[in-house]
């Protein structure tokens, strides 16, 4: 049932997802295991949020990655005492291209 959770976003429109979220959330509860039940509940809570995504698609996914990049360097950077430099190692994150070497 995961895989085809994941086709909730493959939806066109929002009337198409709220078909399918429905559809899904129905087979969930009517399965009468506990932890789907439970998750088609939390969905249910979370509609609108989920039905908002097609009329402006956009991610926190990239920021996400840029907490994650800062807060590595930052457990690498422990003990240093020059904040200016860390700063600017932030600021220069997005300039930073990661390919493999080898």
């Amino acid at each position: 049932m995961r895989e085809e959770l994941r086709q909730m976003w493959e939806q066109d429109d929002i009337p198409a997802a709220r078909a399918f979220l429905e559809s899904w959330c129905e087979r969930a509860e009517a399965s009468g295991i506990r932890m789907l039940i439970k998750m088609a509940k939390t969905i249910r809570m979370h509609r609108w949020g989920i039905y908002a995504w097609y009329e402006h698609p956009i991610s926190t996914g990239p920021l996400e990655g840029t907490n994650n990049k800062i807060k590595t360097m930052q457990r690498q950077a422990y003990g240093f005492r020059d904040k200016e430099f860390f700063m600017l190692k932030i600021y220069a994150l997005h300039q930073m291209k990661y390919a493999l070497i080898g």
